[in-house]
């Protein structure tokens, strides 16, 4: 048997991929994130399968239902809301499963902040503008942040920065950016991304902790930073040019 994690994608059910679905459909085991999985994902489980909601059991007892399935010779459909690339607590079950020589597969998943950057119309690289994406966090009720990836820090290069579980600290990312990015820089906070209650905030540095408050945003929200969001006098891409050289084909 196999453990596939999983992502259900941002929110809407129609964004878990294809693969995903496919694993879905046939695990006759479901462990879901219950507060952040949409539950028409879980009409598509097998007939009779066994579904457990992830959201008040602990890492030891998440662990025991996969060992468990996999003495059982039954597959596992792990399903994590977004992406388990980023900020999914994936790392720490594989590797007690690897300690328990239980295999497993990742299955990748549309994370919320492509989902957030598709909401706003916005590409996050924009050239001439920002090339680089900062995906980074706040230590909120959360593991703290290692050495050297403050805001203050990470903010140096000015690149677009998205923030994950920071919306409750708003205030303190706008006091640890301003430095950097200047109180007129653009920030979007898109709270519950692609789902049909997805809330849309835009606004600069020096606004935008009280646009949160009077909306009464405090959670499942991304928080974008930097100039791309209101770019608009940038040059195009090379990537159409008519004067790239083609001759050897794409690259």
């Amino acid at each position: 048997m196999t453990v596939y994690f999983v992502g259900a994608g941002p929110g809407a059910a129609d964004l878990i991929t294809v693969r995903g679905l496919r694993v879905l459909e046939s695990a006759p085991v479901c462990l879901y994130a219950g507060s952040l999985v949409p539950r028409e994902l879980l009409d598509a489980c097998p007939p009779g399968a066994r579904l457990a909601d992830t959201a008040d059991m602990t890492l030891d007892e998440i662990v025991a239902e996969l060992v468990a399935a996999h003495r059982d010779g039954l597959d596992v459909a792990r399903l994590h809301s977004g992406d388990p690339s980023v900020f999914s607590a994936v790392a720490e079950q594989m590797r007690r499963l690897d300690a328990a020589g239980v295999p497993y597969e990742v299955v990748p998943g549309v994370p919320a902040f492509a989902a957030a950057a598709a909401s706003l119309g916005r590409e996050l690289t924009v050239p001439g503008v920002g090339q680089t994406v900062i995906l980074t966090r706040t230590a909120v009720r959360a593991t703290p942040m290692p050495d050297g990836e403050d805001l203050a820090t990470l903010g140096a290069s000015g690149a677009t920065m998205v923030l994950h579980l920071a919306v409750q600290r708003i205030g303190e990312v706008v006091a640890g950016l301003l430095p950097r990015y200047g109180a007129d820089c653009p920030v979007a906070v898109v709270a519950r991304a692609s789902r049909p209650d997805e809330l849309i905030l835009r606004g600069t540095l020096a606004d935008i902790a009280g646009l949160v408050r009077d909306a009464g945003v405090t959670r499942t929200a991304v928080i974008v930073v930097g100039r791309v969001l209101t770019a608009s006098a940038f040059p195009d891409s090379h990537l159409y040019s008519a004067e790239r050289d083609r001759a050897c084909g794409a690259s």
